[in-house]
């Protein structure tokens, strides 16, 4: 009897730690499937305002505060605009005096925690940059997709995305340029969004089911008077693009792609974040089986749509080996695989998705040359 007894308290603890096993990879999973829009990735620390004055903002130390070029500035209690970091400026040891730009929403008190962000902008295209622009409604497959549309005297269009913890606010870094070279550009909203519907599970596939969304918005720009269209994705944004270039009906429209911080292996990616959440190594692949389980996704269904042979237009893949979400390498092995296609800009000391943000002035004119071509 006393034998039966352990064997069943063995079998229960056994069953309780299984139980707790797949919790465990089911919650590091969380950090890329529920990847909330307009919030930071767990690979963004937050940091202390610990004084401002005219021009400059002093922040905790730490190795996102001493980036180079212009970030967002975003905290609970308002949003800002730094730029370059101000070396002579006095300050104490643990800290970083930077230059405060702009404070775009809101207030900084010393004390308020905040962290930094791709999105320079808020707002929309006219209260944000001055750009005229008109609020449109994409048909979608799951209902209608909100985008804002700034108009040009191109026929090819740009169609903009974003990608993880971020919104359709992050493309108007680039807009004033692409409004000055006379591109017409849709800036879409897509399936988590705000305004937009809901995936039927709630969850980022990483682009995997997102990018029907985009192929939407070039329906809805060819039946609109496009010609062409250019895809400017980030991130998972950046997936979908090669998702709609390899699979859209209307492929043939698609002129040309630009990926700034491509997310081109989804499990590397979930595996990197789900590791920001403190997730031990020994649970990163219980993360990934868990996220398959959960979206279907396959181990080669993303990869199979980055492969180089399926490339068909001219690509320009933005990207650094800092960011630690999207792995460089697989940028560059795109790059050495098709260099008939693929121009490879690389940025170095730039966090996921902010290649623009490191060094605005390189990044656009390493855009502006990709565009030239494709007018």
């Amino acid at each position: 009897m006393r034998t039966v007894k352990v064997t069943a308290a063995a079998v229960t603890a056994a069953i309780a730690a299984g139980a707790a096993t797949v919790a465990a990879g089911r919650f590091a999973s969380d950090a890329a499937l529920k990847a909330p829009p307009g919030k930071p990735l767990p690979t963004e620390p937050r940091l202390t305002v610990h004084a401002t004055a005219a021009g400059r903002i002093t922040l905790t130390r730490a190795l996102a505060s001493q980036r180079p070029g212009m970030y967002g500035l975003s905290g609970n209690a308002g949003h800002a605009v730094v730029g370059a970091v101000l070396d002579a400026a006095p300050h104490p040891a643990d800290t970083v005096v930077r230059r405060l730009e702009r404070v775009t929403h809101g207030t900084l008190e010393p004390g308020d925690k905040v962290w930094f962000t791709p999105n320079v902008h808020i707002g929309d295209p006219s209260t944000a940059l001055g750009l005229d622009h008109t609020d449109v409604d994409i048909p979608g497959e799951l209902g209608t997709l909100p985008a804002w549309f700034v108009p040009g005297a191109r026929e090819t269009w740009v169609i903009t995305v974003h990608g993880l913890g971020a919104t359709r606010e992050h493309p108007m870094n680039v807009m004033e340029l692409l409004h000055r070279l006379r591109f017409p550009v849709l800036d879409l909203a897509y399936r988590g969004d705000l305004g937009a519907p809901r995936s039927p599970d709630g969850l980022c596939h990483l682009g995997e089911t997102e990018w029907p969304d985009l192929d939407a918005a070039i329906r809805y720009a060819v039946r609109s008077g496009a010609e062409h269209v250019v895809l400017h994705g980030w991130s998972t944004g950046a997936t979908m693009a090669v998702r709609a270039a390899a699979h859209s009906a209307l492929r043939d429209r698609i002129s040309g792609l630009v990926l700034d911080s491509p997310v081109l292996s989804w499990q590397d990616t979930l595996r990197a974040l789900a590791a920001a959440r403190r997730t031990p190594g020994a649970l990163l692949p219980l993360a990934v089986r868990a996220a398959q389980g959960r979206t279907g996704l396959g181990a080669d269904r993303i990869q199979g749509a980055a492969d180089p042979d399926l490339l068909k237009v001219p690509v320009l893949v933005l990207h650094g080996p800092d960011d630690t979400v999207a792995p460089w390498a697989h940028s560059r092995r795109l790059a050495d695989r098709r260099p008939d296609l693929v121009t490879l800009h690389t940025v170095r000391n730039a966090p996921h998705g902010a290649m623009w943000n490191a060094d605005p002035t390189r990044y656009e004119e390493a855009l502006r040359r990709f565009l030239i071509p494709l007018m």
